[in-house]
């Protein structure tokens, strides 16, 4: 009974990983509203800005709030942030309302990720939190993966793309209404602790500044490759972007497919070891990527380096929280805060790729995964 209980505790956390998964429409969404809008790359440009920005403004004081507030319903706060801005492009579709809609998507997704990821640890045990988290984020990465194809449907079917934004407000009303309904027990929390210096001290343990590295360099090399990767195929095997933009689906396949498997590995294995091989494959994989010249040779490699980072993030953030369970709320913030890195490592790697080509822009993620297996090896048993 105590079991069921368990699980019936943890479903609905676990759903609310999907409503997490909207922050990837901001993909598909930038192609069709700049064809709707008729808009320049750097216009178009300004709605992923517009979103990841709010990563590194919002996450600590998130925590903070959260510290005050409770982790259930600061998650709840975000899924009513979430719906107001799928709500937006169904009342009024314009340009300008298109950034608020991701200006607010990037709100609630700061929030639900610094607050989802501690409440998981108040229904799951500790040595299954590794696991948990991974398939948290297989359950993420279906809505990143099935999101281009509700828009795709939409369009064909229904001749509206933004019907996307109806799908995804149901399901937001759904989460929100299963979390709320659901009973979770929340051990109270030592305020003291939460406030910007506290939470930003949490750097000068050199663990945790390890961990909240990785976390810029692992969302910098996801982030690089989902966008590199068309343009890096365009280069070297002279085909269309049409063609190009498959590899970029591939690699979600490859991570869905990892983050699953992960979920069940993680469960009998060491997180640091399982770590440690990721990127043993995930550094060759990329030299090899970067030297052939075959298109299925190339595609190969892109689906082994998405299964072999597909973990990552979620050993990374178990490890934290495990090293400051006290802390986990504050700890939460600082590594959202680190998902900005999915805007730095890109820019780096298009600087780069202005002087030295696709592969040029491609080999600053050597440079990533490099430190990602420092950090690795530096890890302890958990």
């Amino acid at each position: 009974m105590k079991s069921n209980s368990s699980v019936y505790k943890t479903l609905p956390v676990l759903f609310g990983f999907f409503v997490m998964g909207f922050v990837d429409v901001v993909g598909i969404a930038t192609n069709y509203v700049k064809q709707d809008f008729k808009l320049s790359d750097t216009l178009a440009n300004l709605l992923p800005m517009t979103l990841f920005l709010w990563f590194a403004i919002l996450s600590v004081p998130t925590g903070i709030v959260m510290t005050r507030l409770g982790r259930k319903k600061t998650v709840m706060l975000s899924m009513a942030i979430t719906l107001l801005a799928m709500l937006i492009p169904l009342i009024s579709y314009s340009f300008p309302m298109i950034l608020v809609t991701f200006g607010l998507i990037g709100i609630g997704n700061t929030i639900i990720q610094v607050s989802l990821n501690p409440l998981l640890t108040n229904v799951v045990r500790g040595d299954r939190l590794t696991s948990s988290l991974t398939l948290g984020q297989f359950i993420k990465a279906i809505a990143a993966f099935l999101g281009p194809i509700i828009a795709g449907v939409a369009a064909v079917s229904f001749g509206n793309w933004k019907y996307i934004f109806l799908i995804f407000a149901a399901i937001t009303v759904l989460s929100c209404l299963w979390l709320m309904l659901t009973h979770i027990h929340e051990e109270p929390v030592n305020q003291s602790f939460s406030s910007f210096g506290s939470s930003f001290g949490l750097l000068k343990d050199p663990v945790i500044l390890m961990l909240f590295l990785g976390i810029v360099f692992v969302v910098g090399v996801d982030v690089g490759l989902n966008t590199t990767i068309p343009k890096f195929l365009m280069e070297r095997c002279d085909i269309l972007l049409e063609k190009a933009g498959l590899g970029t689906s591939l690699y979600f396949v490859a991570r869905t497919v990892g983050s699953f498997a992960g979920a069940f590995l993680l469960i009998k294995l060491s997180g640091r070891k399982f770590f440690i091989v990721s990127m043993l494959i995930a550094i060759p994989a990329l030299l090899i990527l970067l030297l052939i010249g075959n298109l299925w040779g190339i595609l190969t490699m892109v689906f082994i380096i998405g299964l072999a980072v597909a973990n990552v993030f979620s050993i990374i953030f178990a490890a934290a929280l495990k090293r400051k369970p006290e802390r986990a709320n504050e700890i939460s913030g600082l590594l959202i805060m680190g998902v900005a890195g999915g805007a730095v490592i890109p820019l780096i790697m298009g600087i780069t790729s202005d002087s030295l080509g696709q592969t040029g822009g491609m080999a600053v993620l050597i440079v990533a995964l490099s430190y990602l297996l420092f950090s690795a090896f530096k890890l302890k048993e958990s």
